[in-house]
């Protein structure tokens, strides 16, 4: 296993080490004890807001869906159906089943509480049990108008994790904000080079000088 990498002031900060952008096991490792411990952005929650509404969105490479219940609550789920594994929605796919989840693949049925319904032909199984069936559920939580998924039941509540951010924008009323538009980039790069470019603005008096770029002061 990859040894961790003791911290340094931050004046005296360093890049990572190489290994950390193209080891497999580093890889693993942030996918382990990261991703799968942490909680990943999935919607705002104005983009669900009538029950049935769902979004679909992968989290740490599985395919999970956001859907508002009947009840008003927003629930998530793995976007998988129980029987063979078929994605009940293609990624980025958003709608409103309402009238209830089905398999494109053997028209399998779920409620909107991930329960199964319904499934053709399976009554000539003596074996077979619904109750058995239901989609299995992860932990979601909303935050400032945004929807959150965690894959770890133990991971602390979104609102303790950003307490210090929320004391910053808690009056931005992010809650009341509606998606106008949506892209997805795929980067053939690792992500923590995105994640250290974004952090940073010691490229910005030069890519960025007819925008922002006088704004920075790298001096601070």
């Amino acid at each position: 296993m990859p040894m961790p990498i003791p911290p340094k002031p931050t004046r005296a900060q360093q890049l990572l080490p190489k290994e950390c952008y193209f080891d497999p096991e580093w890889f693993e490792r942030e996918h382990r004890e990261l991703f799968s411990r942490s909680w990943t952005f999935a919607c705002v929650v104005q983009d669900i807001p009538n029950p049935g509404d769902y979004r679909a969105v992968q989290v740490n490479r599985y395919p999970m869906v956001v859907i508002r219940g009947k009840d008003g609550e927003v629930k998530a789920y793995h976007n998988t159906c129980r029987h063979r594994g078929t994605k009940l929605f293609e990624d980025d796919q958003k709608g409103n089943c309402r009238h209830g989840i089905v398999c494109p693949y053997h028209a399998w049925t779920y409620n909107l509480d991930g329960t199964l319904r319904g499934a053709p032909a399976m009554s000539l199984n003596e074996s077979f049990c619904k109750d058995d069936y239901r989609l299995p559920g992860v932990r979601c939580e909303e935050w400032q108008g945004w929807v959150f998924i965690s894959l770890d039941p133990g991971a602390p509540p979104v609102a303790e994790g950003l307490a210090e951010v929320e004391a910053l924008i808690g009056d931005y009323g992010m809650g009341d904000y509606v998606e106008t538009f949506f892209e997805t980039h795929v980067w053939d790069t690792n992500w923590k080079v995105l994640a250290e470019n974004f952090m940073e603005s010691y490229h910005l008096p030069v890519c960025h000088a007819g925008t922002i770029g006088g704004l920075s002061r790298l001096e601070d």
